[in-house]
């Protein structure tokens, strides 16, 4: 059977909640005739109101032409039984996240469909492959995963089953590009690319969390104005509710059979059970005011600087960008240039991986003194600086090193002492799991950083941004942090590993034979 044999121009889509709905609207736009149904009446007269509403909407703000719009909304027809999809090209089950109900849906389309009828799930984390078991042909299931809110995110993962047969996911790959979406092909394992990849923002935020490091508000800062990301963790969990994202992170984590780099945290478990799910129920992370997030306001930062500061001379160019950002103020600082530093000197290391006391320590130095700096992201370039102390850096200290790199109008997040600050932690997490799925095979690196970007919004895909930042970096950080922790989620990835030592780009994939 050649993918031409799989024609898809009648799409059954079962479930009309906000999944159903947005795919039934991008199908109907695109042309193709489509048939919802629910189990539930009134979900599936809410959708029809809710489609006949939209494509008003978008008529009227010149998106569409009129006539579109009639034509769009004359294509979705209504199903009142499983039977009505018979002449269907595709199916797209949109339903409970629950293995054994989508099972019975499948066998039941199965006995309605004609016999090169496609049937999908837009599953985000249960096994392709456990669906299809339950199919006496299970060769044509596939994995068909958009994203909410499904006009807007333009990408789809297309997942191939162990028994599925490669034409019916090319069908879909051409699907999608039909109805306006980008799809990246993933092979069938938990949380495919997307949810996979996003364990490293979310998991990694959480741990920062709860290890007292800083609060939520300053990790979406960090993450936002140093790291470059459009939204932290917190902001992003808020964005997708709890009451959807945690039990993702349940399910990934032991899918992967407690897989340590995936581990959920308390944190999310205890909002859940007390409501505080987010953005939607009006209070998660944040609180919000008519849909406006009521982030906490920073407190102004200190404006005594201190007289003298020693830098460490551990990291050339670390040095020098701390150098560059003092010398910008011209207040008279003395630059303490002493071998080891002057009893009065403000302490300034600039640690990749390493904690701030085991940087002083490490160094032999006076750690009431000591402050760290995080310099992954050029400190002359950044819109925030990440400031860190010792558990015995004076107050005095903390207040003269958060005066120093404000100075110049840049904010700076001071926070508790972590192995590898924020930043540089959870970005190295992004990077180091985006790196094991190359390393599994289960998409391209192409795919992957092409998933991560539009699924995620992240400024770059994993791979791009290890480059951007440098693999012997990357790799720096997760060795350090993982000798200081002893905690296996640190462990570097075999691909990232490799391609360090050699010198290759990330996204390099070794030629198969």
């Amino acid at each position: 059977m050649s993918p031409q044999e799989y024609k898809i121009d009648t799409l059954g889509i079962v479930g009309s909640g906000a999944m159903g709905r947005g795919i039934a609207q991008i199908a109907a736009l695109a042309g193709l005739t489509v048939r919802l149904y629910d189990s539930n009446p009134a979900a599936l007269d809410a959708a029809r109101a809710y489609l006949s509403e939209t494509f008003g909407k978008l008529a009227a703000k010149g998106k569409i032409k009129e006539a579109d719009a009639h034509a769009a909304f004359a294509l979705v027809h209504d199903a009142q039984d499983l039977s009505e999809l018979a002449d269907c090209g595709a199916v797209v089950e949109a339903i409970v996240e629950k293995l054994d109900i989508k099972r019975e849906l499948f066998r039941e389309l199965e006995a309605v469909v004609g016999a090169s009828c496609i049937l999908a799930s837009n599953t985000s984390s249960l096994s392709i492959t456990a669906i299809a078991a339950g199919c006496s042909k299970p060769e044509r299931v596939a994995g068909f995963h958009f994203f909410n809110p499904v006009p807007l995110m333009r990408v789809a993962e297309v997942i191939d089953g162990l028994r599925g047969d490669p034409r019916a996911g090319d069908a879909l790959m051409q699907l999608a590009r039909r109805i306006g979406h980008t799809p990246v092909r993933a092979k069938d394992m938990p949380g495919f690319i997307v949810n996979h990849a996003g364990r490293g923002m979310n998991t990694e935020g959480l741990r920062v969390a709860s290890e007292g490091v800083a609060s939520f508000a300053d990790i979406d800062r960090i993450m936002r104005e140093q790291a470059g990301f459009r939204l932290g963790p917190f902001e992003l969990l808020d964005l997708t509710a709890l009451d959807v994202s945690h039990p993702v992170m349940e399910s990934i984590y032991h899918q992967f059979y407690e897989e340590p780099r995936f581990t959920p945290s308390p944190i999310t478990g205890t909002r859940l059970a007390g409501g505080l799910i987010g953005r939607k129920a009006g209070e998660g992370f944040y609180r919000y005011v008519d849909g406006k997030q009521q982030a906490p306001e920073e407190a102004p930062a200190p404006t005594q600087l201190p007289a003298r500061v020693w830098i460490s001379r551990a990291s050339h160019a670390a040095r020098e960008q701390v150098l560059k950002v003092i010398a910008k103020h011209d207040a008279g600082i003395h630059i303490d240039c002493g071998i080891t530093p002057a009893p009065e000197s403000l302490i300034v290391v600039t640690p990749l991986g390493f904690d701030a006391t085991t940087t002083a320590v490490a160094e032999h130095l006076d750690a009431t003194r000591v402050v760290a700096v995080d310099t992954l992201f050029p400190l002359d370039t950044v819109a925030r600086r990440t400031v860190m102390t010792t558990p015995a850096t004076t107050p005095a200290m903390r207040d003269a090193a958060h005066a120093l790199f404000s100075a110049d109008g840049v904010p700076v997040t001071m926070i508790r002492d972590s192995t590898g600050f924020v930043a540089q932690r959870v970005v190295a997490t992004i990077v180091n799991i985006g790196c094991d799925i190359a390393q599994q095979g289960i998409a391209t690196p192409e795919d992957i950083d092409l998933a991560v970007t539009l699924g995620l919004g992240y400024p770059r895909g994993p791979l791009a941004l290890g480059d951007s930042l440098g693999a012997t970096t990357i790799l720096t950080i997760l060795r350090n942090m993982q000798s200081v922790l002893g905690d296996p989620r640190y462990r570097p990835s075999p691909w990232l590993t490799r391609r360090a030592q050699l010198g290759l780009s990330l996204t390099h994939d070794e030629e198969r034979r």
